[in-house]
């Protein structure tokens, strides 16, 4: 076989799109999938499409993140967003564990998961009790809280969505809405 691409062309494959476009290094090419042990499906993370996302795992790692070819939305298709939304991930600049700056100080703390859940959970009680409307001063029965709001972020499904909006009418809140509405 002729070294020269433009020969190998010339001799049998005049496109370039078979054995004339193929080099030593390119047989010995594998694809960056070919090692991962599972393939996980995700939804890219950034804006309100929805694109299905093949996340290619190899030794609890993620190794690559493809446009998943069987979704209606996207086709297998990603924007270049989503394209490098791997980084998100591999990053070594992710943050890894809870921080927490508490009122009125200047650095930041590292909390326990447990320790930051319960965190929320009560500040979320004392708000819902410092703000509940039983009723206005006609008498009317109100039964809500102003004293906090949801705002859903555009990459939550439906079921998302809906457990969200359960949880916070449960809660008496009042304002809840939808980043991908607004």
């Amino acid at each position: 076989m002729p070294a020269i691409p433009l020969l190998r062309q010339a001799l049998g494959d005049p496109l370039g799109l078979g054995w004339a476009a193929r080099s030593r290094r390119s047989e010995e090419l594998r694809p960056r999938t070919a090692v991962a042990d599972r393939v996980v499906d995700s939804i890219c993370p950034y804006c309100a499409v929805g694109c299905a996302q093949n996340v290619y795992v190899a030794d609890e790692r993620v190794t690559q993140i493809e446009g998943d070819p069987d979704s209606p939305i996207s086709r297998g298709r990603l924007c270049p967003k989503g394209s490098a939304s791997r980084s998100l991930v591999t990053s070594p600049s992710r943050l890894l564990k809870v921080r927490y700056r508490p009122p009125h100080g200047t650095e930041w703390e590292e909390l326990d998961l447990d320790q930051a859940m319960d965190m929320i959970a009560d500040r979320v009680v004392a708000a819902r009790a410092a703000t509940w409307e039983q009723q206005d001063d006609e008498g009317r029965t109100l039964r809500r809280t102003l004293g906090f709001a949801s705002l859903g972020g555009a990459t939550l499904d439906n079921e998302e969505n809906y457990l969200i909006k359960k949880l916070f009418t449960a809660l008496g809140a009042v304002q809840i809405e939808n980043q991908a509405r607004i």
